[in-house]
């Protein structure tokens, strides 16, 4: 089993009022750099979010959401730190409710 960690908000404020494509394309050129797997996702509407644990905190989170998940969990604290306006939680795969954690509807 995997643990997922994710920090979700509207894609609006991920994508166009917050310098996240930075973020990330700078971790992506250092995992290059140092032969490192990719361990982080950036997912439009991400489905897992419409399971029944997330239920009360999808309710909070203006639509079309968006979210960044890893495995790594530093990595989803630093974000929590860095974008301060987003929701954040974990989950494992497999599980009963998400059949796939990228799936995007």
């Amino acid at each position: 089993m995997k643990t997922y960690f994710f920090v979700a908000a509207s894609e609006k404020f991920l994508t166009v009022e917050e310098p996240l494509e930075e973020i990330l394309k700078e971790r992506t050129r250092n995992y290059k750099e140092n032969n490192k797997e990719k361990d982080f996702w950036l997912l439009k509407n991400p489905s897992f979010l419409k399971s029944s644990k997330f239920a009360d905190l999808s309710k909070l989170i203006p639509h079309p959401p968006a979210a960044v998940i890893s495995t790594d969990k530093k990595f989803i604290t630093f974000l929590k730190l860095r974008l301060e306006f987003v929701a954040v939680g974990e989950f494992e795969f497999p599980n009963a409710e998400i059949s796939d954690p990228f799936k995007v509807e």
